[in-house]
């Protein structure tokens, strides 16, 4: 499995639209990829800052992705956004959700 996490500020009182923006805009195009398995957002107390992780069944999956609808996610968040949110890639090493055992690494 493979993670996206993408970090960004959110524009100031906007951490309720941003929930409902990801509820009803983001989501739904999230789940009409192929090997998309899941999305877990948090946002800070303050409602400043928020993460978005997404969890992908392939590496290439997720590249696609980022390649071709992350540009109308991108375009979407600009409602709630502040600045270029920052993306970083993972494998996924542990899961109970997805029950993925640890690998072992060289």
């Amino acid at each position: 499995m493979f993670a996206r996490s993408v970090s960004f500020q959110l524009k100031p009182g906007h951490a309720a639209a941003f929930t409902q923006l990801l509820d009803k805009d983001i989501i739904p195009v999230l789940r009409k990829q192929k090997g998309f398995q899941d999305e877990i957002a948090f946002v800070t107390p303050g409602g400043t800052d928020a993460v978005g992780i997404s969890v992908w069944d392939l590496k290439e999956n997720a590249e696609t992705y980022a390649r071709g609808a992350y540009s109308a996610v991108l375009k979407a968040l600009e409602q709630v956004v502040e600045g270029t949110p920052r993306v970083q890639t993972y494998e996924v090493s542990n899961s109970t959700f997805h029950k993925i055992a640890a690998r072992a690494t060289a």
